[in-house]
C-alpha cells in the first residue's frame, strides 16, 4: 500500500473523534481538529451509577482537589471547600437526605462541594476587617460558580485516571440536615454531592446526547432558543438513546417542561431561600 494511500485513511484518532462526537450529538458532526486525550476525556463524560467495591486511592482525592484548586476563581478568593465522606453509615444518611440515591450507598467516596464564606468571614474576624460584602446575593451566587468551576476540574481530573462520577443535586433537599450531618458551619451551605468510584464493568454508562448546537450556540445576539426543528430532532435522538439503554422514552421538551412546572416540581427546594437565611446567608 502506498503512503498516499496510507495517508488517505482515517487515522485511529479520526475516528476517535468522531465516534465520540456522534456519541455525544447522535447524529454527524463536522469538527477537523487534532484529537488529544483532554478532548477525549470531555467528550467521553457520562454520569456513572454504579460502582465496584474498591475504595478510591488516597492519591485520587488529593489529585481531584488538586485540580480544582486549578480552576479560575474571582478575585481568588477561593469561596469553597471540599468534604469526602467514605464512612458506610454517614453515606447512609446523605444517601436518605438527598432522595436515597442508591450510588451515594455503592460509590466508596462521596464529595460534597461546600459554599465556604465561613472561612473568609473568620479571616475578617482575625483582622478586623467586616466582611458584610457575604451577605449580598452577588457573593452566593460567586460562590456558587467557584465551587460548580471547581467541581468540574476534579470530574475531568477523576475521569482522566479512569474514575467515575455523578453529581447530585439532591442534597440540596434537606440543606439544614445535611450541615448538621456534615458539622458545617454558619455560612456555608453544600452546593452539591458527587459519587466517585470504579465504573462497575457489568454495568456500563453511556454517553447521554445533548441538545444540537443550534438550539444553545449563538453568534452576536441571542436567537432562536426553541427552534422547533432542533428540538424535535433531539427528542427523537434521545428517544433512540433511551430505546438502547432500555429506558422507558420521553420527549426531552416533556421532561423538561415537567421539571420546571411548579415549585412543587423542586423536591422541597422551593424553600430554598429560607434555609439559606437560617444557615447564614442573608442574600441581599
Amino acid at each position: 500500500m502506498s503512503d498516499l494511500q496510507l495517508a488517505d485513511r482515517p487515522s485511529d484518532d479520526t475516528r476517535q473523534r468522531d465516534a465520540r462526537l456522534f456519541d455525544r450529538y447522535r447524529d454527524d458532526f463536522d469538527l477537523p481538529v487534532a484529537w488529544n486525550a483532554t478532548l477525549d476525556t470531555l467528550l467521553a463524560h457520562r454520569s456513572v451509577r454504579a460502582y465496584t467495591a474498591d475504595p478510591v486511592p488516597a492519591h485520587a482525592i488529593k489529585l481531584a482537589v488538586a485540580a480544582a484548586q486549578s480552576a479560575a476563581s474571582s478575585s481568588n478568593l477561593q469561596p469553597w471547600s471540599v468534604v469526602a465522606v467514605e464512612d458506610p453509615a454517614r453515606k447512609a444518611r446523605l444517601a436518605a437526605l438527598a432522595g436515597n440515591q442508591k450510588q451515594i450507598l455503592q460509590a466508596p467516596l462521596f464529595l460534597l462541594w461546600i459554599v465556604d464564606h465561613h472561612r473568609l468571614t473568620r479571616i475578617g474576624e482575625e483582622l478586623g476587617t467586616p466582611a458584610n460584602a457575604l451577605h449580598y446575593l452577588e457573593s452566593f451566587l460567586l460562590g456558587a460558580v467557584d465551587t460548580s468551576l471547581a467541581a468540574q476540574n476534579a470530574v475531568v481530573a477523576l475521569e482522566s485516571i479512569g474514575l467515575g462520577t455523578c453529581y447530585i443535586g439532591g442534597i440540596r433537599n434537606k440543606p439544614d440536615e445535611v450541615a448538621a450531618e456534615l458539622g458545617l458551619p454558619p455560612q456555608s451551605f453544600a452546593l452539591f454531592g458527587l459519587t466517585v468510584g470504579i465504573p462497575d464493568p457489568a454495568a456500563p454508562a453511556s454517553v447521554k446526547p445533548r441538545l444540537p448546537q443550534e438550539a444553545v450556540l449563538f453568534r452576536e445576539t441571542y436567537g432562536q432558543a426553541d427552534a422547533p426543528s432542533a428540538l424535535a430532532a433531539y427528542d427523537r435522538r434521545l428517544r433512540s438513546f433511551q430505546r438502547e439503554q432500555a429506558m422507558p422514552e420521553r420527549d426531552w421538551t416533556e421532561q423538561a417542561s415537567q421539571r420546571v412546572r411548579g415549585p412543587e416540581s423542586l423536591a422541597g427546594r422551593d424553600v430554598l431561600r429560607d434555609v439559606l437565611n437560617r444557615l447564614g446567608f442573608q442574600l441581599k
